[in-house]
């Protein structure tokens, strides 16, 4: 047995330590139901001089809306759980990095949804599934902690409450309540799919008629947007989304010019309708996420920015207010806005959050398993 002595290193002392001397890296395969190949990266914990608390405990991370795995990776959030001990896996939605379309087309796969067909229920009763599924057939475990970042934690609430293959689940910057005390996102999902869709349309017909070659518009270049802002002089129309003060320059650089992917149409619109009707549904089969809320008893955690608009103090209180958990964190951050939660400068404290959250969960499944154990003893 190993004798430890020292503790985990919080954010200062990380810096000193080399990324690469915490893990051992894979990527391996998460197919879906419905033909899609989706591919999970998997940075596996070395064991280190220090305690780590929640070595080996599998934890699922999912990004948010038109990002990908560098939303973890640009900052020193997956370093910071490695050096906890946490076994990371990190799924990548359809579309989207490594789960590409092209990886579909080179594996000669032909998913009916492939030319940006897809939408929100694609994710949810899909992609969310196949990677809980890929992740315990990896590790053996019965049930694994889910981290999401705002569309990957909204999904994650949808999921908590209508299965039971969770031991924990942690939201970062995911509103319950998508829109609520934010005006003008929901005056722009009131009249931007009115306005702005039919005039796109119109435009990419009149371009299909000068080209000879049909033009739709199927999907937002949030890639191509995000490395224009990569740029200072023109990240100004995002600075709703970020706290410059609380993330470093190379960090936002990285994120914008790796980090974003394009985001089909469908998926937008299913948003706008979400905030429109003040709901969370999945329209394919009608489960309704916000009736299920009262089905999560697993440790929550719901982490969020106290200068974010889209997951503030009242969009996200719904969750913290319906859910069942015993274990409930729900916490703001100061002076944190949207996308600095995952890389900034008070990740050290959300990650041991997250910690604690996996820490308890882990220590009372061990208990019960103790107890479990003894009586079956005492019944022989």
């Amino acid at each position: 047995m190993r004798r430890l002595d020292l503790r985990p290193p919080d954010e200062r002392d990380l810096a000193q330590i080399p990324f690469k001397s915490l893990y051992a890296k894979e990527i391996y395969d998460a197919p879906t139901a419905d033909g899609w190949m989706l591919q999970i990266s998997r940075y596996r914990p070395v064991p280190q001089s220090w305690e780590q608390p929640i070595f080996g405990e599998p934890l699922l991370l999912v990004p948010g809306w038109s990002q990908n795995r560098h939303c973890f990776t640009c900052g020193a959030f997956v370093k910071q759980l490695l050096a906890y001990g946490a076994d990371i896996h990190i799924l990548e939605l359809r579309g989207h990095g490594r789960s590409s379309r092209n990886l579909q087309i080179d594996r000669g796969l032909h998913p009916p949804d492939l030319d940006w067909g897809w939408d929100l229920d694609s994710y949810f009763l899909y992609d969310v599934p196949a990677g809980i599924g890929a992740v315990k057939e990896r590790t053996g475990s019965a049930k694994i902690f889910y981290l999401g970042a705002s569309m990957g934690g909204m999904l994650g609430y949808g999921h908590a409450g209508c299965r039971d293959d969770l031991a924990g689940l942690i939201t970062i910057g995911a509103p319950s309540d998508l829109g609520r005390g934010f005006l003008r996102l929901r005056l722009a999902a009131r009249f931007g799919p009115a306005l702005i869709g039919p005039l796109i349309d119109a435009a990419c017909h009149a371009a299909s008629g000068l080209s000879r070659k049909r033009v739709r518009f199927n999907h937002v270049p949030v890639d191509f947007l995000l490395r224009l802002a990569a740029n200072r002089k023109l990240r100004y129309a995002l600075r709703a989304l970020f706290n410059p003060s609380r993330v470093t320059e190379d960090e936002l650089c990285f994120l914008f010019s790796e980090g974003g992917e394009k985001e089909p149409r469908r998926v937008v619109e299913q948003f706008a309708r979400w905030i429109r009707n003040d709901e969370m549904k999945c329209y394919a089969t009608g489960y309704d996420y916000k009736a299920h809320f009262p089905r999560i008893d697993i440790p929550l955690a719901v982490i969020f920015g106290d200068l974010d608009r889209i997951a503030s103090q009242k969009s996200t209180s719904g969750i913290t207010r319906n859910a069942r958990s015993r274990y409930l964190l729900w916490r703001a951050v100061k002076q944190n806005s949207h996308l600095e939660l995952t890389m900034g400068s008070d990740i050290d404290q959300i990650c041991r959050d997250v910690k604690d959250l996996v820490e308890y969960a882990a220590r009372k499944r061990r208990l019960q398993a103790v107890h479990s154990l003894g009586e079956d003893g005492a019944a022989c």
